[in-house]
């Protein structure tokens, strides 16, 4: 009995140690490539009316340096912007796959986020982090950028 518990420890603890090791494998050049972005949530106005519905879908593009570009077609309430509306940014990936991102679109304040990279740099979970947005996106990659 105290062998089979040992070996349930032993295999257990090598389990632990295997998925830690995979967890901090992450970088910039985890998510290198191109990825097709789903976007859903609300913007919440100051002004007690009702929050706008925010749906669209992006093709972002990541250098694996830290920059990106991006095009993205948003409806807000229902209301599409014209054609596909450019951007480009930055990102972080920290060794625990969580990071940041910050979009830039003409026009427009900074978009700052919050990201996960999952499933070995094929998808990534993001979150608005700024005052007044419930925004959050779903990502997977399309294409890898040659190394």
């Amino acid at each position: 009995m105290k062998f089979r518990s040992l070996l349930v420890l032993l295999v257990l603890g090598m389990l632990a140690s295997g998925v830690t090791a995979h967890a901090s494998n992450c970088s910039n050049l985890t998510i290198k490539g191109i990825y097709a972005f789903t976007v859903h949530g609300q913007i919440l106005l100051n002004n007690g009316a009702p929050p706008l519905s925010v749906n669209g879908v992006a093709q972002t593009t990541f250098d694996g340096y830290g920059n990106l570009t991006q095009i993205d077609a948003v409806a807000v309430s229902g209301g599409l912007a014209p054609g596909w509306r450019p951007g480009s940014g930055s990102y972080s990936v920290n060794a625990d796959c969580t990071g940041t991102m910050t979009i830039l679109n003409a026009g427009m304040a900074p978009l700052n986020l919050q990201i996960l990279v999952a499933q070995s740099g094929k998808t990534i979970h993001s979150v608005v982090t700024d005052p007044g947005f419930a925004v959050s996106s779903e990502a997977e990659r399309v294409f890898t950028l040659s190394k």
